[in-house]
């Protein structure tokens, strides 16, 4: 079985030789300057490569999913800690300077049918040429022929993902009650966009999975209700699924924060890959295994844990082990690595990591 058989039958909860062994999700970019100045870590190697890790799940990134053109970058104001600029999606928001955080949204391009009929004409036409390179069947072709499977859709290409990256969070919760007819317009058009899209890419694209961004909960739990996610996402998602059927690749959706209550909607929607599984949250793999035993899963492991050293690591990964026998399961961090974590603790997880595979290797 080589690499890509292996993801693609994992994500279908199909038998496997072993877990496969990648990363999915990396370092924050503090955490990357950190370990530049560290004696272990090799200055200019691929980090995945260097520390032994499967080829992966690899974006096509060579599409323009999102608005074309998009919004000019700028700055509009520079303050002690703070920069206020507008972003390629049209929002302005403020950022800070000397880390990775969230940025705080001021304005955004969407706040009604007729902000986003505009943003429709000028900025998603699904069929303008400069969407795909020149060279697309040059890409299409290294694609093809790679180790990596190949994944089409990014963030922040979601339903409530992208519709919040263009309202914003309270926008666009707001807009389920005040403005439904909104939400489901720039939620059916998107769907049907980044089809248009994915069905042209298919003609020269092995395609293995399609990836749906979200990011629809917290700590609590869901973002909005059950009937709202039934009302305007699940008919949608089915759609992705069809599609994903014939190319037979399999649907991944990426949302943080407690899933208790979204997953039986995800499986409804055609969900094949969930993830990261934020232990912090509540989420746990275990529990989630054991009630769904056909939604594969890809993270689970606390990252808070490598901060700690080799004792905590040993422990958070022997929490998880039991899963290594299952098929199903990708065994990798529930988010970014942060700056806390020594790129001596990451070494010494994935050598551990690596060692537990290949001891439940089937």
């Amino acid at each position: 079985m080589n690499n890509r058989e292996r993801i693609v039958a994992t994500a279908f909860c199909k038998k496997t030789d072993r877990a496969p062994m990648i990363l999915y999700l990396c370092a924050w970019d503090e955490t990357m300057y950190k370990w530049e100045t560290e004696e272990e870590y090799p200055q200019g190697a691929d980090l995945a490569v260097e520390t032994g890790y499967d080829p992966g799940i690899k974006a096509v990134d060579e599409i323009k999913l999102g608005l074309f053109p998009e919004f000019e970058t700028e700055v509009i104001e520079e303050r002690e800690h703070t920069t206020i600029i507008r972003n390629s999606f049209g929002v302005m928001e403020e950022c800070m300077k000397d880390k990775s955080t969230i940025p705080r949204g001021i304005s955004y391009p969407v706040t009604c049918m007729e902000d986003w009929e505009q943003i429709k004409h000028e900025r998603l036409n699904p069929n303008s040429p400069e969407r795909f390179p020149a060279n697309w069947s040059e890409i299409c072709n290294q694609y093809n022929h790679g180790e990596h499977a190949v994944q089409i859709g990014d963030f922040p290409y979601g339903l409530f993902g992208t519709v919040r990256e263009l309202m914003g969070v309270e926008g666009t919760l707001l807009a389920f009650y005040d403005q439904p007819e909104l939400i489901e317009d720039m939620m059916n058009y998107l769907t049907d966009f980044w089809l248009t899209l994915y069905e042209r890419a298919a003609c020269e694209l092995n395609i293995d999975c399609v990836h749906i961004w979200e990011d629809m909960s917290g700590k609590q739990g869901s973002l909005i209700s059950p009937n709202m996610i039934q009302e305007f996402m699940i008919p949608n998602y089915q759609k992705i699924k069809s599609f994903a059927k014939k190319q037979n690749a399999f649907v991944m959706l990426d949302t943080d924060g407690n899933c208790d209550m979204l997953i039986p909607l995800f499986i409804e929607g055609g969900i094949d890959l969930l993830m990261p599984f934020e232990v912090a949250a509540g989420s746990d793999v275990i529990k989630y295994r054991a009630k769904y035993p056909n939604l594969s899963m890809l993270g689970g492991i606390d990252k808070r844990e490598l901060a700690k050293g080799r004792d905590a690591i040993d422990c958070e990964l022997a929490r998880i082990e039991p899963l290594l026998s299952e098929n199903g399961f990708f065994p990798a961090l529930d988010h970014l690595i942060h700056p806390e974590v020594s790129y001596a603790n990451f070494k010494y997880y994935t050598e551990r990591l690596r060692e537990l595979i290949n001891k439940h290797a089937r």
